[in-house]
């Protein structure tokens, strides 16, 4: 039986700025609205600069930052006093590295395989650079080793609080390894510290930590009693002292002692093509962890447990699922343990935990259902609303538009595959050599195989993963499922494809051991322990490489329409039918009917009203055209000539036309309703908002520049122009087209809005109202999409009651606030409508009937027929006015699949409507406002 306790939930992002207190004085508001949950970002204790919360460093802690553990019960007895529960974020793949924070990791660090904590963290201690045997990659600094080295940055420090000897560089601490302080000590040449000496001389490496762990902890103490003492702390200061001398010689006797650390110094840069542990992404702050393992899971779930037991928690959203070894097995695992906790907390909520996931799935691809999880975090539906709401008669003439001006002829997938050669051979290369060494083992393994070469199978590896078609196959002990067979297949067909002959058939041998044939014909062995490793390799690289790939690189190369630029969305399907939108909600209500629907995130590209309105250019593409030609002849004055240095003869203007293309759009898309071309500062302000994405969006591209190395002198170019076209003096005629263009297309952007908000709130799932995004959100990608939320003029809004007034000022939000409201307090008097009941889409004939979806949910009492426009653009004559004249739907009925004659309320306007003979009469429905969600009382038979 489907839940009915969560209605809706409300995104916060908490961080210092944003805190527990901070949230429990909204919680009248939220309340208000119609929210039944908080869904909280992470509250584990995470680094201290972090403002998003995923680099956990303690799992075992609520963040002191946000409030500490009192803080967060103070917000839960807050939240149950008003009705309300929370739903909490975890981060079961990875935690917060470099620095000093991360205790589990600074050991790893100390004792190297020694640590207990040496196997959480999925590192290669075996590798096949001799440099890294035994060692970790610790790619932290900030320039080349020796110049880090010789610039006298590294220098060796003594932490009071811990008692330790450590590196420090900059805010990083990279502890010295115990067994190493009797040399450092004696160069101090003291007899205070003799005693302490002779204590570490006695220590036996040979035994492991756990034997130590007392003796270790005296040297603490020892160390820590000296340094307390004036005469001690001048001895101590003395022994470090003469690794910090600025000679060559003791820069020398430094690099020596960090050589027979556990541990590797090198240049960030050098993560990329030497790393031997797992990352997220390509992150080296974020270090993946084995919460395969026991002893790993519970050590990093033990809070969660206990907050769940306690009923502070309802709920879990599971970050990157896709970046587990076993995502089946630890959802499995997960759900079982919440629920034989439930029966320990309170009667009245002891409803089963409510778990969902971040999961990004591919276009027709389904959450694989023995996962056991409630959903996902909707990235699905934020595409699929999306695509519905784009006009499909655009598709033609926008990539013919782009392709003239840009001279681009791929689609989206050939830049998918390009940016993945890409990355697997400048960005992931320690990734990619590490898989195709484990590859290459088993080949060396077994007689038939050994005379393939690592080079040969990084060229099918290579082939395999470019043509991969979804993030991740999900291959265990068992073999491939049905799925996962098919995918296998589809891979190989294509793979061959693009290979020499020589090659083709090691792609059937290589997907045949990524299929576990080793591990089901022989377990146990040492051929089926390569496999294993060699799976678990391929299928954590897949999502990182897909990720980067699209949403990081292929989003910003490929730029026809940045509003189907989406995460979770595929630009090359442009639109979707309301038929196909139908049957994809009749398939989530069957399959997941309380998953949830998002259609803005904390890492989205652009905020859901930014999209909404460059999804209307899809209804004018000829004349986003002529505008387009029109601004790029104004602004050609602006543009710079760049010569490589590599070639001073050949130059090119700056910025590129995909760029400056992605600009205009972006630029129109999120213009601010209250801005106006005379208000200078106004415009100074949205120039350095656009100037963030523009330059990110530059680097993510990686072709005229990157994060690794950035091309300033293209940059600047591009920032350049920015800044003069957003400069009235510089550029009025501009400003004007393009205020004007914001005012034409900005009623349909508003509808198409209105129409996904509607959407959301009312089809099959949970709704999530990220912060900040009751009123129109016109937010770009993070940081910007995290900004503070105003929460006074938002409660000053609610509390107005004319919704003729919200109307006539769409402009300023409130008609969206109204809809939210009205709609999610709606919901909670009819949790079971929502959440139990069907779905029927509805047949709408006339001459507007392509611009309607209808759709009826019911249950047994009761009855919500929900009607939306779509694609109003032409439909809006007046395009300062957001209702849409009602004579202009002239013969559009809605036809029910019954003979209704019956009186309804419509949630939206407050108005009545009778419904005679199973019909309504669009333009008689849409006589206030233009959508509707009418509550029908079904008699009892």
């Amino acid at each position: 039986m489907p839940r009915t306790d969560i209605t809706a939930t409300i995104r916060l992002q908490f961080h210092q700025g944003f805190t527990f207190e901070d949230a429990l004085a909204r919680i009248p508001y939220f309340t208000k609205l119609g929210v039944s949950h908080i869904y909280a970002s992470p509250l584990l204790t995470a680094r201290s600069s972090s403002t998003h919360g995923y680099d956990i460093v303690d799992p075992t802690q609520i963040d002191a930052k946000l409030g500490g553990e009192p803080g967060f019960r103070r917000l839960v007895e807050g939240l149950r006093s008003a009705g309300m529960g929370l739903i909490m974020d975890i981060v079961p793949n990875h935690m917060g590295v470099g620095g000093a924070e991360n205790p589990w990791w600074q050991h790893v660090f100390e004792w190297g395989q020694a640590s207990p904590y040496a196997s959480w963290f999925d590192i290669d201690w075996h590798s096949n650079d001799p440099a890294l045997h035994n060692k970790v990659l610790a790619p932290f600094l900030g320039d080349p080793y020796g110049d880090v080295l010789n610039k006298g940055e590294l220098r060796l420090a003594y932490v009071p609080d811990t008692g330790q000897i450590v590196v420090a560089y900059f805010d990083n601490q990279f502890p010295v390894s115990l067994f190493d302080y009797t040399a450092i000590l004696r160069q101090a040449d003291s007899k205070l510290l003799r005693p302490l000496i002779s204590h570490l001389e006695a220590l036996d490496r040979q035994q492991p930590y756990h034997a130590l762990e007392k003796k270790v902890a005296q040297a603490r103490q020892m160390l820590q009693a000296l340094a307390a003492t004036p005469p001690g702390n001048a001895a101590l200061d003395s022994a470090l002292a003469y690794y910090n001398q600025a000679d060559s010689e003791h820069r020398l006797q430094l690099h020596a002692l960090l050589e027979r650390q556990h541990y590797r110094l090198t240049w960030w840069v050098n993560a990329a093509d030497e790393i031997n542990w797992r990352r997220f992404f390509e992150i080296s702050e974020l270090a993946g962890v084995r919460v395969e393992l026991d002893e790993v899971f519970e050590a990093t779930h033990s809070l969660l447990f206990s907050l769940y037991r306690e009923g502070l928690v309802d709920g879990v959203r599971l970050d990157h699922i896709d970046g587990l070894a076993h995502p089946q097995e630890y959802c499995n695992k997960l759900r079982q343990r919440l629920q034989r906790l439930t029966k320990h907390r309170p009667k009245h909520l002891q409803q089963p935990p409510y778990i969902i996931a971040e999961k990004i799935l591919a276009p027709g691809e389904w959450l694989r259902s023995d996962w056991r999880l409630d959903g996902t975090t909707g990235y699905e539906f934020m595409d699929q609303v999306s695509a519905v709401l784009h006009d499909p008669r655009g598709a033609r003439p926008l990539t013919d538009c782009w392709q003239k001006y840009t001279g681009d002829q791929y689609d989206f997938a050939r830049h998918v595959r390009s940016a993945r050669y890409q990355l697997l051979s400048e960005n992931l290369v320690g990734e990619f050599n590490g898989t195709a060494a484990a590859i290459h083992r088993i080949a060396r393994a077994e007689i038939r195989t050994r005379d393939y070469s690592l080079a040969a199978i990084k060229r099918v590896l290579t082939e395999i993963l470019a043509h991969f078609p979804v993030y991740r196959s999900y291959v265990g002990n068992n073999g491939p499922d049905q799925i996962d067979r098919e995918l296998f297949e589809q891979t190989a067909q294509q793979a061959r494809r693009t290979l020499g002959q020589v090659d083709k058939a090691l792609v059937d041998i290589v997907l045949g051991w990524l299929s576990a044939e080793l591990v089901i014909a022989d377990p146990g062995s040492p051929l089926s322990d390569l496999s294993q490793r060699a799976i678990t390799r391929f299928q954590q690289l897949m999502p990182a490489l897909c990720a980067k790939s699209m949403e990081d690189t292929a989003f910003y190369r490929f730029g026809r329409l940045l509003s189907r630029n989406e995460v979770g969305s595929n630009p090359d399907m442009f639109s979707l039918s309301t038929e196909d939108f139908h049957q994809a909600c009749i398939q989530r209500h069957k399959r997941f009917p309380v998953t949830m629907l998002a259609t803005a995130t904390h890492d989205h590209k652009r905020g859901e009203d930014t999209r909404m309105r460059i999804a209307a250019v899809s209804q004018v593409p000829q004349r986003w055209e002529s505008l387009l030609q029109e601004w790029l002849v104004l602004n050609a004055r602006f543009h710079q000539n760049i010569f490589p240095e590599e070639n001073l003869a050949v130059s090119y203007s700056a910025p590129r036309p995909q760029h400056e293309i992605m600009l205009y759009q972006i630029l129109a898309g999120a213009w601010p309703y209250y801005l106006q071309i005379d208000d200078r500062e106004g415009l100074k302000a949205y120039a350095e908002r656009l100037n963030q994405w523009l330059i990110k969006s530059i680097r993510e591209a990686k072709r005229l520049s990157g994060w690794m190395q950035a091309n300033e002198e293209y940059e600047n170019a591009c920032s350049n122009l920015l800044f003069n076209i957003l400069d009235p003096e510089q550029s009025l005629p501009f400003l004007q087209s393009v205020y004007s263009f914001v005012q034409e297309i900005s009623a349909a952007g508003a509808a198409n809005s209105l129409s996904q908000t509607v959407l959301r709130l009312t089809t099959p799932g949970i709704p999530d109202l990220y912060q900040g995004t009751d009123l129109w959100d016109f937010s770009l990608l993070d940081p910007d999409n995290r900004s503070a939320v105003e929460y006074e003029p938002r409660e000053q809004l609610l509390a107005q009651t004319d919704l003729d007034e919200k109307i006539a000022n769409w402009r300023n939000g409130s008609i969206k606030q109204h809809i939210i409201q009205q709609l999610l307090q709606f919901r909670k008097q009819h949790a079971a409508l929502f959440n139990c009941s069907d779905y029927r889409p509805l047949e709408v004939s006339g001459s507007r009937a392509a611009h309607i979806l209808a759709f009826m949910r019911t249950d047994d009492h009761k009855s919500l027929i929900v009607v939306v426009p779509r694609l109003t653009a032409p439909l809006m004559k007046e395009r300062q006015q957001l209702a849409i004249p009602a004579e202009v739907w002239q013969d559009t009925v809605v036809h029910l699949p019954a003979k209704l004659n019956t009186e309804a309320y419509n949630i939206v306007s407050g108005l009545s409507y009778h419904i005679y003979a199973g019909q309504i009469v669009v333009s008689d429905l849409f006589s206030r406002l233009s959508w509707a969600a009418l509550a029908v009382d079904l008699m009892p038979e």
